[in-house]
């Protein structure tokens, strides 16, 4: 053992980032070949040299001392600690969902899936090829539409990329776009930028207003950001008769029971697959999904994986239609949406694998079920809701008392959303519990019996517009149904 290691100063010894030290760029040894190969004698001499003084800090910044990795992460982990942790009913596009073990471990968890890209070789990825195209069927399966992308950024930005696609394929020449008022306030925010930078005019309104305009095409929720479910089907058709393209912004959970957006008579239907299994993430990063007619797909951004044939005459997989893309069309593409969310994807792609057509069913009913027993709990307690049509999300008429009961809410652990100063939405997702019903009744002031209440509910098929129910098959793909 080195005597001088034994009689070094403990400022030497303290443990460092070894993986640094051994691992990146050139070490001690090294350095003096390096510089003389670049005719310097000194690391500074080679940054006075090629970095302009004008952008040269005068000293180095005040940082501290480097921190050991194993050191940094239990700073954070106290950090975290301090964390207040609710359950979030606040909705807007966000549910908490149930990961299966298996997806969290074997995907989530996994290094070898950690990549937003779709894969550009597919002879090393045909498996990574074949979940993205089980996320694709699953799209088209439940908006009703013909061809899916391989996912989008996020709901908001497919959203501005379908009013963009709703003006490449548009022969109307007005320049506005309709957006429906009921959309998440995120989306319109999201449009409403794109629309300014793209010269559209940008009309907000009730939908039943639409087609009295002259626009290019139409953005619709469904159901909406007050968690309304309506029958769109008139409003989409008088667009539709008037030239414009019609996208519909959905939830996929809420699909599984409801009549599709491409059965509805939309062009494009578009929303967020996070609610399929992918954790809440204090927000994301999240998959949207993007689905539109196959009269469109040159129009339609994103990726797209197709099933082709290899040299052998085997069936392969490989990204398909990319002259539509900017790689190679460079500033003439469709979109500079060069990327998506492919892990997310996955993930959600293969949430449907595992839960299959009748899993998704009965996880919906659930949802759904549990929000019409808080519904009509709160009806007998005297409260007033915005709709009677809805699928997963109240909002809830609560006037001057609705600080009391947010802050009752707060206390038992739950995040509610504002509404105006006067009222209060919840969303109800997949990990809500009965006893959670129980606790959000107990915050209003309501008296009731979960049980009773359940019984009354079900007693009348719950609070879907039979007339918007799924008759449709779902899944119907191998994939979903033999594992």
């Amino acid at each position: 053992m080195s005597k001088t290691l034994l009689s070094a100063p403990l400022a030497t010894l303290e443990q460092g980032d070894d993986f640094i030290r051994r691992h990146l760029g050139p070490c001690a040894n090294e350095l003096p070949a390096m510089l003389a190969a670049v005719g310097v004698d000194s690391l500074d001499t080679l940054v006075a040299q090629t970095v302009p003084a004008g952008i040269r800090l005068p000293a180095p910044l005040a940082l501290g001392e480097p921190t050991p990795e194993h050191v940094a992460l239990a700073k954070l982990k106290t950090i975290a600690g301090k964390n207040v942790l609710k359950k979030s009913l606040i909705g807007m596009g966000y549910y908490d969902t149930i990961t299966p073990k298996v997806i969290l471990r074997n995907v989530m968890e996994n290094p070898g899936w950690y990549t937003a890209y779709t894969p550009y070789q597919a002879e090393i990825a045909q498996g990574r090829l074949e979940a993205l195209l089980n996320f694709q069927q699953m799209v088209i399966d439940l908006t009703g539409l013909e061809l899916a992308n391989a996912s989008l950024l996020d709901e908001a930005t497919a959203a501005a990329e379908a009013m963009a696609m709703a003006r490449r394929i548009s022969k109307v020449k007005s320049q506005a776009f309709f957006v429906d008022e009921g959309v998440f306030p995120q989306t319109l925010d999201v449009v409403r930028t794109r629309a300014a930078y793209f010269g559209f005019e940008l009309i907000v309104g009730p939908v039943a207003d639409a087609a009295r305009h002259e626009v290019f095409g139409a953005l619709l929720q469904y159901p909406n950001e007050r968690g309304e479910v309506s029958d769109i089907a008139a409003p989409v058709a008088a667009l539709k008769a008037k030239g414009a393209v019609v996208a519909v912004a959905s939830d996929l959970l809420a699909l599984v029971l409801l009549k599709s957006p491409g059965e509805l008579g939309a062009d494009i239907a578009l929303g967020s697959a996070q609610r399929f299994g992918v954790p809440l993430g204090f927000g994301g990063p999240h998959a949207a999904f993007f689905a539109t007619r196959q009269a469109h797909v040159r129009s339609m951004p994103g990726r797209i994986i197709g099933v082709s044939k290899d040299l052998r005459g085997k069936t392969a997989l490989r990204m398909t239609l990319q002259t539509r893309e900017q790689h190679i069309r460079r500033e003439k593409a469709n979109s500079n949406i060069c990327t998506s969310q492919v892990l997310l994807a996955n993930m959600a792609g293969m949430y449907a694998v595992y839960h299959g057509p009748e899993g998704l069913r009965t996880i919906a009913a659930r949802v759904h079920r549990l929000a019409a027993v808080l519904a009509e709990g709160l009806r007998q307690a005297g409260f007033e809701l915005a709709t009677d049509s809805f699928f997963d999300t109240l909002q809830v008429t609560t006037d001057e008392r609705s600080a009391a009961i947010y802050a009752a809410a707060q206390a038992a652990g739950y995040n509610l959303r504002h509404v105006d100063g006067k009222g209060l939405g919840i969303s109800i997702d997949e990990k809500t519990t009965v006893a959670d019903i129980a606790a959000l009744l107990e915050a209003f002031g309501a008296k009731a019996d979960v049980a009773a209440l359940d019984t009354q509910v079900a007693s009348r098929g719950g609070n879907l517009p039979e007339a918007l129910l799924r008759s449709d098959a779902i899944l119907s793909h191998p994939v979903f149904n033999t594992h």
